[in-house]
């Protein structure tokens, strides 16, 4: 197992959640209820509510506690203010650079979709807009409201820096000790699940829900917090939570598959018999939640065990996710609205889409990215041909 150098475990990892957005963001289109965006295809299916709750359970997760670890490893091996410039060279100034650009490509390609939502033909009509989203602001950060709460916790990261560094070696080892009693045991999830319950009790049927707004939320910054905190905490304690989380991998991705199936159960009563359950969203923030840190603690495992080198094809699509993660969208409602009309199900709707979204991103990739001045600004300087990088490098937003 690798402790030192580059950990390709969660490149690798990183890279998986990563495209699962793909699968993610095309089963948005096809969910039974109630959704907040103004596009859908005609034909819904409770299989792609199935998917949305399961990758939602865990992606997020897993990017705030992997972005949190380097963000730790950067600041032991650069400081603060060396992991502040890195991290707002790859986090902000893409952002800063990308999000124009995308909010208008979005636009139209949402556009074309509600056209041919509402006269079956690809066009642009405004209005159509004003109707599907009243009241809503067009200005949010979309899918990049990842990076742009990570660049808000790494900003708070610099600035805490000199505080924990100033506090007193015994109470930074109680801190330690208590993180890794909570990790390190099978009750530690019980209690990590408490405060994202109560933030999440809040939501219909008990689940967070990004807002996308440029102003930050108490509750999105407590919850996704919460996970980066964790991954800040996981470097300091690595040598002993690594092996843990190998040797338990599967114990907690059953534990996660049983209290998932707990929070479908809640989610049926919830959506067929609202109110015969007292509190239920409680109930479901809480079960839903739990699932969170067990598959999160799972999958970190999992990598570990499984997944701890790169193969070519492997180091390919941790190269390509940063690019993939943040033009992923336009795929999945352009060819959304592309299929709106074919006489398909559901299923094989979705994958034509995965497959083209697929396909396309990795095209753009090698073609206007991989080896251009926006792979080095995603990802840093290019690699070697020997495939070596230096052991502080981490391409990609986490």
């Amino acid at each position: 197992m690798e402790h030192s150098g580059r950990l390709h475990a969660f490149d690798n990892l990183r890279a998986v959640m990563m495209w699962l957005g793909i699968l993610l963001h095309v089963a948005v289109n096809h969910t039974t209820g109630d959704s907040p965006l103004p596009w859908r295809d005609a034909q819904t299916s409770p299989i792609a509510d199935l998917i949305l709750l399961f990758i939602h359970a865990f992606r997020m997760p897993v990017f705030f506690i992997l972005a949190g670890y380097f963000v730790a490893m950067l600041i032991a091996g650069r400081g603060a203010r060396g992991m502040l410039a890195h991290r707002m060279r790859r986090l902000l100034l893409p952002f800063v650079v990308f999000w124009p650009v995308l909010i208008v490509c979005t636009t139209i390609v949402m556009l074309v979709y509600l056209h041919v939502m509402a006269r079956g033909t690809a066009g642009i009509e405004l209005s159509l807009l004003a109707k599907k989203s009243a009241g809503a602001s067009p200005f949010n950060t979309m899918h990049m409201w990842f990076l742009y709460y990570l660049i808000w916790f790494c900003a708070l990261s610099a600035a805490l820096a000199p505080v924990w560094s100033r506090i007193s070696v015994r109470v930074r080892e109680g801190i330690d000790t208590a993180f890794l009693a909570l990790a390190g045991n099978w009750w530690g999830p019980l209690l990590l699940t408490i405060p994202l319950a109560i933030v999440g009790s809040f939501y219909r049927a008990g689940v967070m829900a990004s807002s996308g707004s440029f102003i930050p939320q108490l509750p999105e910054m407590v919850h996704n917090g919460l996970f980066f905190v964790t991954g800040l905490l996981l470097y300091r304690s690595r040598e002993a939570l690594f092996p843990h989380f190998t040797k338990h991998c599967w114990k907690y991705a059953i534990a996660g598959l049983v209290v998932f199936i707990a929070a479908l159960a809640a989610f049926d009563i919830f959506t067929r018999k609202p109110g015969t359950v007292p509190h239920i969203e409680a109930v479901i923030a809480y079960v839903y939640n739990l699932s969170s840190w067990c598959w999160s603690f799972a999958l970190i495992g999992l990598f570990l065990r499984y997944m701890q080198h790169q193969n070519r094809v492997l180091r390919y699509v941790s190269e390509s996710s940063y690019w993939v993660f943040l033009v992923h969208m336009l795929g999945t409602i352009g060819f959304g609205a592309m299929v709106y009309t074919w006489p398909l199900g559901v299923v094989p709707k979705m994958m034509l889409n995965v497959a083209a979204t697929t396909v396309a991103s990795l095209l753009s990739y090698q073609l206007l990215v991989r080896h251009t001045f926006i792979g080095v600004l995603l990802n840093g300087r290019q690699r070697p041909r020997d495939g070596r990088l230096p052991a502080q490098a981490s391409a990609g937003p986490a």
